[in-house]
């Protein structure tokens, strides 16, 4: 297995437990930090802190260092630099919306792992080909849900290969996604909702977080 493989490796086995994924989109480090606390408080111990926003990098290095047991991964990584400064950051993943041949060569190279996203099967074998073994399914309802993604997986299923659904997704559709063994985990902003956020409603966000701890143990 090469040094890229084994560091997917030691991501999926996380992924795997914890199987969602809180994708967040973050204005500033304080209300960051608020957010990874409550959802290592709440039994949702991951965050995938996207790069749209100038403080992810900034929220990324405070909590790696306040919240180590957290598994932080990087969002919406479009070029290399995005991926330089997501790995610097201390973030223990990236993933991205979309496919950049040059982008997953720079991760391999580092051994930084990254799951580019996907919704075709050229883009599937493509990332194949680069090196590729956790795939994001984006926009996942938009592009046809869990039905579209069972199809896309059957002709792939032999090179075990891994999905990261997200776009889209909620507490009403999460476990579509997660009844599927190749799906490593869900990824959803509905946890954090940007209006939570402006007005401070960290009850209502610790809610959704508890909610969706609970539905995965409902499984």
């Amino acid at each position: 297995m090469s040094v890229y493989n084994q560091s997917i490796s030691l991501v999926l086995e996380r992924l795997n437990a914890i199987r969602i994924l809180p994708v967040l989109v973050l204005p500033s480090l304080r209300e960051g930090l608020k957010v990874c606390e409550l959802l290592l408080q709440n039994g949702l111990p991951a965050a995938e802190i996207t790069f749209r926003t100038s403080s992810a990098a900034e929220i990324i290095t405070a909590a790696a260092r306040e919240f180590p047991e957290l598994l932080l991964g990087a969002g919406t990584i479009l070029n290399q630099e995005d991926l330089a400064r997501a790995r610097d950051a201390g973030a223990s993943f990236a993933v991205a919306p979309g496919l950049n041949p040059k982008v997953v060569a720079a991760a391999v190279a580092e051994a930084f792992p990254f799951a580019p996203g996907i919704c075709t099967p050229s883009e599937i074998e493509q990332a194949v080909d680069l090196g590729c073994r956790l795939l994001k399914y984006f926009p996942a309802e938009a592009a046809g849900g869990s039905k579209l993604l069972k199809s896309l997986i059957a002709p792939y299923r032999h090179l075990d290969l891994r999905y990261l659904p997200t776009g889209g997704i909620n507490s009403d559709n999460a476990l579509e996604y997660l009844i599927l063994p190749e799906v490593a985990a869900v990824g959803g902003t509905w946890l954090v909702k940007e209006n939570d956020l402006k007005t401070g409603n960290w009850k209502q966000i610790a809610a959704n977080i508890k909610a969706a701890s609970a539905l995965l143990a409902s499984r």
